[in-house]
């Protein structure tokens, strides 16, 4: 692989990155939003030596909880690594990987009020939290940006089969995911679309995928080049930017895109109940394991 096609690469990684993670980061900051934001940590019994430098090193409660959630994140990309070199040497994994991206971009792109329920689900996070002590809140967090991994490099995985243009992809995504997310709220807040255009080119890596893989597995060698795969993500972003400004062109298609919405509406919502019992399944095995590092919290002992 040249230079030029892993720029190209990870230059998509980092669009796709950047955008995608300003939901996640506005989830994140309402889980810990309940934690005091000038009291230091609570730290238990058996790791209060850490004290007198934890406390310099992450700050208060509601700073430390996303410092220290950044170990998930890591952790969380580590694991999904270890995945990645399965992944890429299996074209049955690497389709299932497009069945995801398609969730993921239906699921978006089918959203009648996007912006709405993106506000309800933060709303909602910060209940769940709401009156949890600060090492299930740190816990909490490190889930959340474990499981934001998977789109990651899930991304990075379909966009190329070199394992180190992978690892440096996701190794890229966490420091865009802490550190410039604010630059990606401005863009998407001078051009809305952009956050559509980004479910977009979800939709069309997983379309890549899907092409090249069952091609594979059919005894034909095809893929798409990274000239290509960047050339659709160039259209695709400027397409939608003259959409977004052109009256006549949303008079002409918006009827259309409407109907696609309904139609991933539906197919989201299809998909959602067959997927019920393995939500029912992991929301029991998240309550188990939020239960016993429950016990992590320092007990108060009476005179």
């Amino acid at each position: 692989m040249t230079f030029v096609e892993v720029v190209i690469i990870v230059l998509q990684l980092i669009f796709l990155e950047g955008i995608l993670s300003i939901d996640n980061a506005a989830v994140l900051g309402a889980m810990v939003a309940p934690l005091p934001a000038t009291e230091p940590i609570p730290w238990p019994h058996w790791l209060h030596f850490m004290s007198k430098w934890g406390d310099r090193v992450f700050g208060p409660q509601r700073k430390a909880a996303l410092t220290v959630g950044l170990i998930g994140a890591y952790a969380g990309r580590a694991l999904m690594l270890l995945l990645a070199t399965f992944i890429i040497a299996n074209p049955w994994l690497r389709l299932l990987g497009a069945a995801y991206l398609f969730k993921l971009a239906i699921e978006h792109l089918g959203a009648p009020h996007e912006a709405w329920e993106e506000e309800e689900e933060a709303e909602e996070m910060a209940k769940r939290v709401q009156g949890k002590g600060f090492w299930t809140v740190v816990l909490l967090v490190n889930l959340a940006d474990m499981a934001f991994s998977l789109d990651n490099v899930v991304a990075a995985v379909a966009l190329s089969k070199d394992f180190w243009v992978v690892f440096l992809g996701v190794a890229i995504g966490i420091l865009i995911m802490r550190f410039a997310a604010q630059i990606f709220t401005i863009l998407i807040e001078r051009e809305p679309v952009l956050s559509t255009a980004a479910y977009l080119l979800v939709l069309a890596i997983g379309v890549e995928v899907l092409i090249s893989d069952i091609a594979l597995l059919m005894g034909h060698e095809f893929d798409f080049k990274s000239w290509q795969k960047f050339s659709v993500s160039v259209a695709i972003l400027t397409l939608s930017v003259i959409y977004a400004h052109s009256s006549l062109l949303q008079r002409l298609f918006g009827p259309v895109f409407n109907v696609f919405r309904k139609l991933f509406y539906y197919i989201n919502g299809f998909v959602d109940l067959l997927l019920l019992p393995f939500v029912w399944l992991f929301k029991k095995l998240f309550q188990g394991i939020a239960f016993l590092f429950n016990q992590l919290k320092p007990r108060t002992h009476i005179a």
